[in-house]
C-alpha cells in the first residue's frame, strides 16, 4: 500500500488528515476479558494498554461499547470490600498470601511503558505514571510513526484508496490488535497448560509412590504381626522357663526341709555327739525351723509322718541337754555334800563354798539353758525341759541350802537368847543376804525369771519364822514388841524391801507375816497394860499430895536458886536436864525441844515427868510406843481406849483430892494434866474424842441480896487463893490467863445480865437496898489477876 502524498510541511494536503488518520488507528474500546474475581486486600496490576494503529479510526465512537452501569458496579465493588473487611473477613488471608500480593503489586508497578504507545498518549501520561525510564526512542513525526506501523501490518507497498480496502485494512488491524491482544493470555495459557502436565505426571508419581508404600505397609504390618507373635511367643516361652525355674527351686527349697530329717536322725544317734560341741546349736535351730515349716504346711503328703519323726528327735536333744545339765548339777551338790564338815571350820565359810562352786560351774550349762529359754515361747517341749531344769536346780539349792539355814538359826537362837531384838534383826539380816545371793546365783544360770524360785525363798525364810514365831508369842513387854515391829517395819520393810523389791519379795512375804504377828502380839498386850496398869491403878497417898508435893518442890527450886546465888556456877537449875526413867520424852528448861514448847526462862516443877500423875505418864509412854508400829485405824481405837482409861483415872484422882484439900485443887489437878494430855497428843494427829470439864459457878438463889453479897465475898476471898493455885499447878502466865480469862468474862457478863433485870424488876430503893456492887467494883475486883 502506497503511503498518502505529504504536502511541504509534511502532512498530505488535507487539513487534520494526520490527526484523523491517528484516530482511525485507535482501536474501539473493548472491555477487558474476564477475570476471576479480585482477592480481598489484593491490588490487580494495572492492564497494559493494547497496540493503537497509526491510523486513527473514524467510527472509534460509535463501535465502542458503553460503560457498565453504574449500579452493578456498586454492588460488585460493595461485595470485594466484604473480603477484607475487619474484624470480620469473608475471604481471610494467611500471612503467606499476603506477602504473594505485596509481591505482585510491586512488581506490576514497576512495568516499563510499551513502546507502541502513541506519542500523544504518552504526552498524555502524568509524571507519576512514568516511574521508570523509557527505553524506546522516541520517534521523530508522525509519519514515522505510521511506517512503522505499516510495515509492521506488512501493507507497507499497499495503497488504501477505496472504502472497501480501508475497512478490509481496518479489519485487518482489528484482528491483528486481538490477535496481539490475546496472545499473553494464549502464552500464559500455553505456560500453565505445560505445569499442569507437569502436575499431572506428578501427581501420577505420587499416586504410584502411595500405592507402592501402601503395599509396602501392608507388607511392613505383615512382617510386624508376624514378628509381634514370635516375640510373644519367645516371652511366653522364657516366662514358662521362669515358672518352672521358680518351682524347681521352691520344691528344692521344700524338700530340703524334709531331707534334713536323715542328717539331723544321723548326728542324734552319733555316740560321739556332745552338747557343748560346736554343731548340736546349729542343729538344733535347723531342727527348730523343719518342725515350724512342717507346722505351718499340714497340707503335704506325709505331714503327720515327719511330723512325729522331727518331733522324735526333738525329744532326742531335749533329753540330752537335760541329761547334761542335771548330771552337772546333781554332781555339784552330791560334791559338796560329801565334803568332810570338819574341812569347813564355820557357816559362812560353807555358804561361800555353796556360791563358789555353783559360780564356777555355770558357764558350762548356761549356753545351753540360753538356747532353751529363747524357744521356750515357740514350743511346749522347751517349756517342759526348762520346767524341769528349774525344778532340778532349786531342788538342789534347797537340799544345800535347808540343812545349812537351820543350823544357822539354832545357832543365832542360841547366841541370842535373851534378846529377842538382836535375833530378829541378826535372823532378818541373814535371810536377805541368803535371799540376794540366791538371786544372782540364779542369774549366773538363767536370764528369765521364774515365780518357783520365790517359792523356794519363801520356804526358807519359813524356817527363820518357825522358830521367831513361837519367841514372839511370849513376849509381855511392850517397849520389846515396839521394837521388834521398829526393826521388821522400818530397817527390813522401809529399808532393804523397798530398795530391792525384786530380789527380796519372797522375804518381804515372810517379814509382813512376822509383823502381823508381833502387830497382834503388840495390841494384845495394850489392853492388858491399860486394864491393870491405868484403869486398875491404885494411887499412892504420894500420888494424891497436892498441892505439897508442889509447893516442896517450889521451896526446893527457891533453895537452889538462892544456893547458886551464893555459889556462882556454870551450870544452875534451869539448865539441868531433867528426864524421866518411864518415858522417852525429854525436857529442857529455856528451849524449844520439849514435847511442850513453851517460852520461859525457868522449869516449873509440876513440867517435870516424875510430877505428873502415873497414869498420864504410863498412857503417854504407851500411845507413843504404839503410833508408829500399827496401823492408824487400829491406834485411834487403842488410842482412844487408853486416854478413856487415863482421864477416868484423873477423875477419880481430882475427887480424892477435893474430899482430902479443896475442891479447887482437885479442879486444877484435873485442868493440870488435861492439858497435859491435850499437848503429849497433838503430834499424833489423831481424832481422839475427850471430855470436857468445865467448872459450874452458879449458886442456887434464894434472895438477891444474899446472893449478890455472898457472891461478891466468896470473889474477894477465894480469889487470890485460886490465882496462887493456878500458879502453883501451871506456873505459865500464858497458861494462867488463857484458863482465867473465860472465868472473868462470865462473872462480869453475870453481873451485867444481873444489873439490867435490877432495873427491869425493881426501883431505884429497892436496888440501893440490894447493894449490889456496880460493874466498876467488879472490874476492879478482877483485874487483880493481872
Amino acid at each position: 500500500m502506497t503511503p498518502l502524498p505529504r504536502d511541504a510541511d509534511g502532512s498530505d494536503g488535507t487539513p487534520g488528515s494526520a490527526a484523523a488518520l491517528r484516530s482511525l488507528f485507535r482501536p474501539t474500546s473493548r472491555p477487558p476479558p474476564p477475570r476471576g474475581p479480585a482477592r480481598p486486600g489484593r491490588r490487580s496490576p494495572p492492564s497494559r494498554p493494547p497496540l493503537a494503529p497509526v491510523a486513527s479510526r473514524p467510527a472509534a465512537s460509535s463501535m465502542a461499547e458503553p460503560p457498565p452501569a453504574e449500579p452493578a458496579g456498586r454492588e460488585v465493588r460493595d461485595r470485594l470490600s466484604l473480603w477484607d473487611r475487619r474484624p470480620l473477613p469473608a475471604a481471610p488471608l494467611s500471612d503467606r498470601q499476603t506477602d504473594s500480593v505485596l509481591e505482585l503489586k510491586a512488581a506490576a508497578e514497576n512495568l516499563p511503558v510499551p513502546p507502541e504507545l502513541p506519542i500523544e498518549d504518552l504526552c498524555s501520561l502524568t509524571s507519576q505514571s512514568l516511574t521508570v525510564s523509557l527505553t524506546a526512542a522516541v520517534p521523530e513525526s508522525t509519519e514515522d510513526v505510521l511506517l512503522k506501523g505499516f510495515a509492521v501490518l506488512g501493507m507497507e507497498d499497499e495503497r488504501i484508496e477505496t472504502a472497501q480496502q480501508f475497512f478490509s485494512w481496518f479489519a485487518q488491524v482489528q484482528t491483528q490488535m486481538d490477535q496481539d491482544e490475546g496472545a499473553k493470555y494464549r502464552q500464559m495459557r500455553d505456560y500453565l497448560s505445560g505445569f499442569q502436565e507437569q502436575c499431572d505426571a506428578i501427581l501420577n508419581d505420587v499416586n504410584s509412590a502411595l500405592q507402592h508404600l501402601e503395599s509396602l505397609q501392608k507388607q511392613y504390618l505383615f512382617v510386624s504381626t508376624k514378628t509381634g507373635t514370635l516375640h510373644e511367643a519367645c516371652e511366653q516361652l522364657l516366662k514358662e522357663q521362669s515358672e518352672l525355674v521358680d518351682l524347681a527351686e521352691n520344691i528344692q527349697q521344700k524338700l530340703s526341709y524334709f531331707n534334713e530329717l536323715e542328717n539331723i536322725n544321723t548326728k542324734l544317734n552319733s555316740p560321739t555327739l556332745s552338747v557343748n560341741s560346736e554343731g548340736f546349736i546349729p542343729m538344733l535351730a535347723k531342727l527348730d525351723d523343719c518342725i515350724a515349716y512342717i507346722s505351718s504346711h499340714p497340707n503335704f503328703k506325709d505331714y503327720p509322718v515327719y511330723l512325729i519323726k522331727f518331733k522324735q528327735c526333738l525329744s532326742k536333744a531335749m533329753h540330752l541337754i537335760k541329761t547334761y545339765t542335771v548330771n552337772t548339777l546333781q554332781n555339784l551338790t552330791s560334791q559338796l555334800m560329801k565334803r568332810d564338815p570338819s574341812a569347813v571350820p564355820n557357816s559362812d565359810n560353807a555358804f561361800t563354798l555353796f556360791y563358789v562352786k555353783f559360780r564356777a560351774a555355770a558357764p558350762k550349762v548356761r549356753t545351753l539353758i540360753e538356747q532353751v529359754e529363747q524357744r521356750s515361747e515357740k514350743m511346749p517341749e522347751y517349756q517342759q525341759v526348762l520346767s524341769e531344769i528349774h525344778q532340778c536346780y532349786l531342788d538342789q539349792r534347797e537340799l544345800l541350802l535347808g540343812p545349812s539355814i537351820a543350823s544357822t538359826v539354832t545357832e543365832l537362837t542360841s547366841q541370842n537368847n535373851r534378846d529377842h531384838c538382836a535375833l530378829v534383826r541378826s535372823g532378818c539380816a541373814f535371810m536377805v543376804h541368803v535371799c540376794q545371793d540366791e538371786h544372782q546365783l540364779y542369774n549366773e544360770f538363767f536370764t528369765k525369771p521364774t515365780p518357783k524360785l520365790d517359792e523356794l525363798l519363801e520356804k526358807l525364810c519359813l524356817s527363820l519364822y518357825d522358830v521367831l514365831r513361837p519367841m514372839i508369842i511370849h513376849v509381855i513387854h511392850l517397849e520389846t514388841l515396839s521394837e521388834l515391829c521398829g526393826i521388821l517395819k522400818n530397817e527390813m520393810l522401809e529399808d532393804h524391801v523397798q530398795n530391792n523389791a525384786e530380789q527380796l519379795g519372797a522375804f518381804a512375804a515372810g517379814v509382813k507375816q512376822m509383823l502381823e504377828d508381833v502387830q497382834e502380839r503388840l495390841v494384845y498386850r495394850t489392853h492388858i497394860y491399860i486394864q491393870t496398869d491405868i484403869t486398875g491403878y491404885k494411887p499412892a497417898p504420894g500420888d494424891l499430895a497436892y498441892p505439897d508435893k508442889l509447893e516442896m518442890m517450889e521451896q526446893i527450886a527457891q533453895s537452889l536458886k538462892e544456893e547458886q546465888k551464893k555459889l556462882p556456877s556454870e551450870a544452875s537449875f534451869s539448865d539441868v536436864r531433867l528426864e524421866d526413867p518411864d518415858s522417852c520424852n525429854l525436857v529442857k528448861s529455856g528451849s524449844s525441844e520439849s514435847l511442850n514448847p513453851r517460852h520461859q526462862t525457868t522449869i516449873s516443877p509440876a513440867d517435870l515427868h516424875g510430877m505428873w500423875y502415873p497414869t498420864v505418864r504410863r498412857t503417854l509412854v504407851c500411845l507413843s510406843k504404839l503410833y508408829r508400829c500399827i496401823d492408824r485405824a487400829v491406834f485411834q481405837g487403842l488410842s482412844q481406849e487408853a486416854l478413856s482409861a487415863c482421864i477416868h483415872s484423873l477423875l477419880g484422882a481430882a475427887d480424892s483430892i477435893s474430899k482430902n484439900k479443896t475442891q479447887v485443887d482437885g479442879q486444877l489437878f484435873l485442868i493440870k494434866h488435861l492439858l497435859i494430855l491435850r499437848e503429849q497428843i497433838a503430834p499424833f494427829h489423831t481424832d481422839f474424842t475427850i471430855k470436857e470439864i468445865s467448872l459450874d459457878l452458879k449458886k442456887t438463889r434464894a434472895k438477891i441480896n444474899d446472893l449478890v453479897s455472898s457472891t461478891y465475898k466468896t470473889i474477894k476471898t477465894k480469889l487470890p487463893s485460886t490465882l496462887r493455885s493456878m500458879s502453883l499447878y501451871l506456873s505459865n502466865k500464858d497458861t494462867e490467863l488463857i484458863l482465867f480469862k473465860p472465868v472473868r468474862n462470865n462473872i462480869q457478863q453475870m453481873f451485867q445480865k444481873l444489873h439490867a433485870l435490877l432495873k427491869e424488876e425493881f426501883s431505884n430503893e429497892d436496888l440501893q437496898i440490894i447493894a449490889c456492887p456496880s460493874m466498876e467494883q467488879v472490874n476492879l475486883l478482877l483485874s487483880m489477876s493481872k
